[in-house]
């Protein structure tokens, strides 16, 4: 019986659209305006891509190219997928950012990539792609870091930045935890990219910028709670969107949650 459910979420990034699928039916050869960069949830496929024909399996990344022909088709009984399509200008961006000038016009080389990280980056993308904006600061960070890997597969740790500069972003982040602070904000604040501030601030804190702000969060939220502050008025008062977001991060951080640090500190 044929079957191809399709479902496109809202994105809360212009620019980017997010679908997620589950079909048996073969596809005939066909174009995207867009870059596609997606991930076999379930099943396989094969495909003939401008690169070849390819085969893709339950956890692996696919792409594709701007008006590039593919076609695909299943391998069983079906496959299931979620994809995201990225306007052409956002990809050239991202890449003249992550390459400092050096290039702009891009295509991506590998139609199926066999990558756990890239997986579990790709992962984390779409969830907060179809998700609240309130995470402003991760998902800059996760999409800059999947661009990097899967279209200017830049290794992780690449590149060095200086110390000021960086120490710069971080004192911007201890000032005033509770901002809402993106990584844009941060790269004109140290007068560098978004990207070189992502590796940069990796390499020197062993956090990325988005990690080192839950946790001045998370200390904040801990010296309020010892003081005495009832927990929803020290979750939002250290910058959480909850007492419920709070309580994940401090369980996570601490092995207690906060009602349990509460009772042994009162």
């Amino acid at each position: 019986m044929a079957r191809s459910q399709f479902r496109m979420f809202r994105s809360v990034v212009p620019g980017i659209e997010a679908v997620a699928a589950d079909s048996n039916q073969s596809f005939a050869r066909h174009t995207h305006e867009q870059f596609g960069i997606g991930l076999v949830s379930s099943g396989a496929q094969k495909s003939l891509s401008g690169r070849g024909m390819v085969e893709a399996g339950a956890g692996d990344i696919i792409t594709v190219n701007p008006n590039e022909v593919h076609d695909g088709s299943p391998i069983g009984e079906g496959r299931s997928w979620r994809i995201l399509y990225f306007d052409p200008e956002m990809i050239a961006a991202n890449v003249s950012e992550i390459t400092e000038g050096r290039r702009s016009a891009v295509e991506i080389s590998h139609p199926v990539l066999h990558d756990k990280a890239i997986a579990a980056r790709f992962e984390v993308a779409f969830a907060l792609v179809t998700s609240a904006a309130e995470h402003r600061l991760r998902l800059e960070e996760v999409l800059l870091e999947l661009v990097a890997r899967v279209v200017v597969e830049v290794v992780p740790n690449e590149g060095q930045v200086g110390p000021q500069s960086i120490r710069t972003a971080q004192d911007m982040i201890d000032c005033d935890p509770t901002a809402a602070i993106s990584l844009s904000d941060l790269a004109r604040a140290s007068r560098l990219s978004r990207f070189q501030v992502l590796r940069g601030f990796a390499k020197a804190t062993g956090m990325t910028p988005h990690a080192y702000l839950v946790q001045r969060r998370i200390h904040l939220a801990r010296h309020l709670i010892a003081g005495g502050a009832p927990l929803a008025e020290a979750a939002v008062a250290s910058g959480f969107v909850d007492q419920s977001h709070m309580t994940r991060v401090f369980v996570r951080k601490y092995g207690v949650s906060p009602r349990a640090y509460a009772n042994a500190v009162a």
